[in-house]
C-alpha cells in the first residue's frame, strides 16, 4: 500500500511530523510499550493514542509491536490496569472502562492504514474480551460506569468524556467483527444508547464542567454532531480557550496543553471547521522542542511579574506528540486514517461501515 502522510502547508511539514514519530518511536521498549517518557509509566489508552500516530506515520511494525503487548498483558477478564510502570509492573490497578475500550479504536485505525485483516483477526479476541468486559459495566440508562478496583463495586456513575469515547469504540470495534465476519449489532446498539443520552439527558453523567475534556469530546467522538455540534464547540470557546495560545486543561487556570488543544483541533475538524482546526493547532508550535516532541503543558502568566512556564515541570510526553500528529493528519486528510474521528460511522447493508475515502 502507498504510503499517504499528513502535511500542513505553514505549520507542519511531513517532515516535521516524522520528527515527531521519530520521538515516539524513540521510547519505544523492547516488550513492546510506549511509556510517557524515558523511564516513565503507561496507561493503555494514551499507549493506543502512540499507537494510532506511529500508523499514521507509516511506522507499522512499531504500530503492532505496540498493540501485541497491550494483547500479551490483557486480564483473563479483557480489562487492563490504569498505569504499568516500565518493567511491565501494575503501579494502579484501577480498571477504567474508557482506557479499556481504546484498543479498539487502535485496531481500526491500523487496518484503515494497513488493510492487513490477518494481523487484525489475531488481534480481534482482545478487543471483543475488552468491549465485552466494557459493555458488563453499563447502567440501567445504557452509560458506562466510569472505573472500579479489582475485586470491588464499581464507582456508580459514568463521565460524558469516557462515554463519549466508548461510544466511538463500539462503532469501530463493531466494523471489525464486520470485516472479520463476526458482526457485533448489539455494540452499534449500546453506542447508539449513550448518544440517545448525550443528546436527551447530559444531567445523567458526573458534573465535570471544569474540564475541557467533557466540552469538546462528545464533538471529537461523534456523540454529537451537525448543528448541536457547532453550538457545542462555540458555547465553550470563551471558557477554555486563550486566544493565540490554546486550550486549557481547565476553565479556571491558565494552563493551555497541546494535547487538548489537538484532540479540539480534530473535533473541530468533525464539525465541519478546518479553518478554526489549523488555527488551534498552530497555537500548539510553542510546546514544540527541537527534537520534534512536545512540551505537555504551558502556563501562561496571568500578570506582568509571572513568567511562562511548562508544566509538569520539563515534562514532554508520547501522548501529546501523537495528538499533534493525529489532529494533523484529521486536518489535512493525509493518511487512510485520516477520517477516524472526522466521518461519521455508519452501518450500511454491505460488508463493512465507516468509509474511510
Amino acid at each position: 500500500m502507498s504510503r499517504n502522510l499528513p502535511h500542513l502547508a505553514g505549520i507542519l511539514t511531513t517532515a516535521d511530523l516524522q520528527r515527531t514519530a521519530d520521538s515516539i518511536e524513540s521510547l519505544q521498549l523492547p516488550s513492546g510499550m510506549i511509556p510517557w517518557f524515558p523511564g516513565g509509566h503507561c496507561d493503555p489508552w494514551n499507549h493506543v493514542e502512540t499507537a494510532i500516530a506511529l500508523d499514521i506515520m507509516g511506522r507499522r511494525e512499531a504500530a503492532a509491536r505496540a498493540f501485541g503487548w497491550l494483547a500479551d498483558i490483557q486480564h483473563a477478564s479483557g480489562s487492563w490496569a490504569n498505569y504499568y510502570a516500565s518493567d511491565g509492573t501494575v503501579i494502579d490497578t484501577k480498571l477504567d472502562t474508557n482506557v479499556c475500550a481504546y484498543i479498539a479504536t487502535g485496531v481500526w485505525a491500523h487496518w484503515l492504514c494497513t488493510r492487513d485483516t490477518a494481523w487484525v483477526a489475531t488481534l480481534w479476541p482482545t478487543v471483543r474480551a475488552a468491549l465485552e468486559w466494557v459493555l458488563d459495566h453499563r447502567r440501567h440508562d445504557g452509560t458506562v460506569l466510569w472505573a472500579r478496583q479489582t475485586d470491588a463495586q464499581p464507582w456508580d456513575y459514568a463521565l460524558l468524556t469516557g462515554s463519549s469515547s466508548i461510544r466511538h469504540a463500539l462503532h469501530c470495534g463493531a466494523a471489525l467483527g464486520d470485516l472479520l465476519g463476526d458482526p457485533r449489532p448489539e455494540w452499534t446498539r449500546a453506542a447508539d444508547v449513550i448518544d440517545h443520552v448525550v443528546a436527551t439527558d447530559l444531567p445523567a453523567f458526573e458534573p465535570k464542567d471544569r474540564w475541557a475534556m467533557d466540552w469538546y469530546y462528545p464533538v471529537l467522538t461523534g456523540a454529537m454532531t451537525g448543528a448541536r455540534a457547532k453550538a457545542r464547540l462555540a458555547e465553550g470557546w470563551d471558557r477554555f480557550v486563550l486566544e493565540d495560545r490554546g486550550v486549557r486543561c481547565v476553565d479556571d487556570e491558565h494552563w493551555v496543553t497541546a494535547a487538548e488543544t489537538s484532540e479540539c483541533a480534530i473535533a473541530h475538524c468533525a464539525a465541519g471547521d478546518r479553518e478554526t482546526a489549523r488555527e488551534l493547532l498552530l497555537w500548539t508550535m510553542p510546546h514544540r522542542r527541537d527534537d520534534g516532541a512536545y512540551w505537555t503543558g504551558i502556563v501562561y502568566p496571568m500578570s506582568p511579574d509571572e513568567t511562562m512556564v511548562h508544566f509538569p515541570a520539563d515534562e514532554h510526553t508520547a501522548y501529546t506528540a501523537a495528538s499533534v500528529i493525529m489532529a494533523a493528519d484529521a486536518i489535512s486528510g493525509g493518511s487512510h486514517a485520516a477520517t477516524l474521528f472526522t466521518r461519521p460511522m455508519v452501518r450500511n447493508n454491505a460488508h463493512l461501515r465507516a468509509r474511510a475515502f
